[in-house]
């Protein structure tokens, strides 16, 4: 899926589904996305957790992502993408 940002015009892509990412690298995929907040809470829960929650974290974290995207004023690049977000539950204002 693409986002893009209307005042900076930047596009990143984001995986939808599962984070194959995620499974293998933990909190790093996340981390090198820039996306810092979400790093350090799987970092932590991942600590408290003693590495459990990295069998939960690859089922919702492209997800989370989305959702951060979206928070940062970043909207779906096309309308094909607006609908793989809707697929997943995130429901964008026209």
């Amino acid at each position: 899926v693409k986002f893009q940002n209307l005042q900076t015009k930047e596009i990143k892509e984001v995986p939808e589904g599962f984070s194959w990412t995620t499974f293998f690298f933990g909190f790093f995929p996340a981390l090198f996305r820039g996306d810092i907040k979400w790093a350090l809470v799987m970092f932590a829960v991942s600590f408290i957790t003693i590495g459990i929650s990295w069998l939960v974290f690859p089922f919702i974290y492209n997800k989370i992502y989305m959702k951060e995207l979206l928070g940062k004023g970043f909207i779906p690049a096309s309308e094909i993408d607006k609908l793989v977000t809707k697929k997943y539950g995130i429901l964008i204002a026209d």
